[in-house]
């Protein structure tokens, strides 16, 4: 999209040809191959990597941190240029709560073409490439999130992408940003609607098989770097008591890190217990199955041991019954839920090792050094 409405400025910039001449036979020549990979029209290029434009980073943090809750959520802006997904802008999407899905969802779409709209008359980039999310101790796996991005995959050029923010890992200092995109593997069973265990099974898939990471770089402003680092530098003069901080005094290398270990051991069991619900929800779906299916296998066994009986009579068989019609075998559930469950469980499970250990360190640090 980008690319195209790059072409048709350029187009509208050249100058009009002279009504007078007569233009001769147009010639076509082949894009050379060093403007080939910017003139990526059809998207031949493969995505390698992902820049995230620093002001990007401060907005997507912003949003996340005055946000109501974790559900902070907006749209990214850029241009797919050489197998790089460039992001050079982004704006939150509303957050209603309470409020019905389809209403929602009209003003959502409302703001979002308004933003688009604004945008395009400033000349800003107006081309969607993706989506963020925030998330929390690293579980972002959602049916929302997966039913979004399949959107995306399925309009925007190079599938386009969704970044991951992590809220427990910024508050610790770590600015967590990670890209990801569905696999095609999955992509291929979405779009049937089909995952059932034997979907499952043909296209390899488990929770770790969903989404696929892409390799994400933060590209920052020089003269912003030239600023912090301005800011972070000794600001004393001779006539002062000694060296302070513009950004003031920071202690947070301090804090041993084990205050969100409580909650992330809570959030762990409440997932294991949505997983053992809905392990037992699909258990008694498959029984329900099986008794339909005995049913209608015992019906057809009956129905051929009398045409045997009745042609042994010298009787004419009787017809072939639609089976589906008298027994209505439900169809087998879908197992995207327990997937979806899994993949949050896991990364739990991750933070809690990283974080768990981390906080063990400095606990034994602390110790030691509260013996000397």
């Amino acid at each position: 999209m980008a690319a195209t409405s790059m072409a048709a400025a350029l187009a509208a910039s050249l100058p009009a040809p002279s009504s007078v001449a007569v233009a001769p036979a147009p010639t076509y020549e082949a894009i050379p191959a060093s403007m080939a990979k910017v003139i990526d029209i059809e998207a031949d290029i493969p995505l390698t990597s992902v820049q995230l434009d620093g002001l990007v980073v401060t907005k997507i943090i912003k949003h996340a941190r005055e946000a109501p809750s974790t559900t902070a959520h907006g749209l990214l802006l850029g241009l797919d240029l050489d197998g790089i997904l460039e992001v050079s802008n982004s704006f939150p999407l509303p957050y209603h709560a309470g409020d019905e899905d389809e209403k929602s969802s009209k003003s959502t779409a409302r703001h979002q073409a308004s933003m688009l709209r604004s945008l395009k008359e400033v000349q800003a980039d107006d081309s969607v490439i993706g989506f963020y999310q925030a998330t929390t101790l690293g579980a972002f796996f959602n049916q929302t999130l997966v039913d979004t991005q399949a959107i995306h995959q399925d309009k925007l050029r190079h599938g386009g992408i969704v970044i991951v923010h992590d809220l427990s890992q910024t508050a610790r200092g770590n600015a967590s940003f990670r890209a990801y995109r569905l696999t095609p593997a999955f992509l291929d069973a979405y779009k049937k609607s089909n995952f059932s265990t034997s979907s499952l099974m043909s296209h390899r898939l488990t929770f770790s098989s969903i989404l696929e990471e892409v390799p994400l770089k933060i590209r920052t402003n020089p003269l912003l770097g030239a600023f912090l680092g301005k800011l972070t530098e000794s600001s004393s003069l001779a006539n002062t008591a000694g060296p302070e901080s513009a950004l003031g005094s920071s202690f947070s290398v301090l804090d041993l890190g084990t205050g969100g270990v409580t909650r992330n051991l809570e959030q762990i069991v409440e997932a294991v217990d949505h997983y053992r619900t809905e392990e037992g929800n699909l258990s008694y779906m498959s029984r329900q199955i099986a008794r339909e299916r005995a049913k209608a296998d015992n019906y057809i066994a009956k129905r051929k041991e009398e045409n045997i009986a009745r042609v042994a009579q010298g009787l004419a068989p009787l017809p072939e019954e639609d089976v589906s019609r008298i027994f209505k075998i439900p169809a087998e559930p879908s197992r995207l839920d327990s997937l979806l469950i899994l993949g949050q469980i896991d990364a739990y499970g991750k933070n809690l090792g990283k974080n768990a250990s981390t906080g063990l360190v400095k606990m034994y640090a602390a110790t030691a050094g509260s013996d000397i």
